[in-house]
């Protein structure tokens, strides 16, 4: 069942913000996959609109009006405020409507072709306007950052609740964009889209911080010192010969204590993640590049092409010659 918890913090941004951010984009970036896509919709009371899922990524925000968000596995309906922000890791279907009671119908964005990112929806009516923007990723499906894993199914972000992060300015220019057809509309908005990704991700983090002073899982792992700052070093510098030991003393802790905080928090010891990394790399530097693999091993701290090639049959039950050839869907 999907639930959505809110933010209730007052604290400014937390410290996933200088620890985990490095972190938090290379974890984007590693499951990003094709474009970002938005629309503004302009909508009259009585109005409800019921989204599709997709096949990636999901946010909401209401600008301006009220809204109710409807979630289809029979929870409440869920006031929403101008500025408030909804996010759905899977993309899975909701709807958005003036008052639960309203008739919903399909989200269609009139006239938007399939080579197009930007949408419009308008919906006449006599009663008042509501004004709201959504947006979609594709993310890739096959290798998951674990990091998305940790995340509810549906992310209710209150807008009261994240006014000290950069969500509120983001969201008032992406609207601005969104309703003005400038020069420069169609790189600016995608722009945008990408940065309210990892907004998202950076306010769930420290309201997470914000309810307890030591969250679980990834919301901890970016905000604690110790864990946030030896992923940094690990995805920094995959192709190091890294030992527990290292990064549990560049921390000040014990190998031990530092295997077992890295552990709770992350999900898997540290070595473990960094081979997962490293062959997450990997696979992304033989889509988009033409490097030999000799040098991609290398790059990644293998000392041979032959076990840089078993590690990564191991990871992504293919070898790197035939994934460069034909890589598994990302979908």
């Amino acid at each position: 069942m999907s639930s959505t918890p809110e933010c209730m913090s007052d604290r400014p941004s937390m410290a996933c913000s200088i620890l985990g951010m490095d972190v938090l984009a290379d974890a984007v970036a590693a499951m990003r996959v094709g474009s970002t896509r938005s629309a503004r919709t302009e909508v009259r009371a009585p109005w409800g609109l019921r989204f599709p899922a997709v096949g990636g990524t999901t946010f909401h925000v209401l600008l301006s009006g009220r809204c109710w968000l409807l979630l289809p596995d029979g929870a409440g309906p869920v006031p929403m405020a101008p500025g408030d922000v909804v996010f759905l890791r899977r993309g899975s279907t909701v709807a958005l409507a003036d008052d639960p009671a309203t008739p919903l119908r399909d989200f269609t964005p009139s006239a938007w072709r399939p080579t197009e990112t930007i949408g419009r929806v308008d919906i006449e009516g006599p009663g008042a306007r509501s004004l709201l923007i959504c947006g979609a990723y594709q993310l890739g499906r096959t290798r998951p950052h674990p990091l998305l894993s940790h995340l509810p199914d549906v992310l209710h972000l209150p807008a009261a609740d994240v006014r000290h992060s950069g969500l509120p300015v983001t969201v008032e220019l992406l609207g601005a964009e969104l309703e003005q057809h400038r020069p420069g509309r169609d790189g600016v908005v995608p722009a945008l889209v990408d940065a309210m990704l990892l907004l998202i991700l950076r306010a769930w983090a420290d309201c997470q911080a914000g309810q307890d002073a030591h969250p679980a899982g990834w919301a901890g792992a970016l905000t604690d010192p110790a864990v946030g700052g030896a992923l940094a070093d690990l995805h920094a510098d995959p192709a190091r010969p890294w030992t527990v030991a290292q990064l549990g003393a560049r921390a000040g802790l014990s190998r031990s204590a530092f295997a077992q905080r890295f552990t709770a928090l992350v999900g898997e010891p540290p070595l473990t993640y960094l081979t997962w990394w490293r062959m997450t790399v990997a696979g992304r530097l033989l889509r988009q590049s033409d490097a030999p693999l000799s040098a991609v091993a290398q790059q990644l701290g293998y000392s041979s092409e032959f076990a840089f090639a078993k590690a990564f049959k191991r990871e992504h039950g293919i070898a790197p010659g035939r994934y460069r050839r034909n890589p598994a869907p990302e979908g």
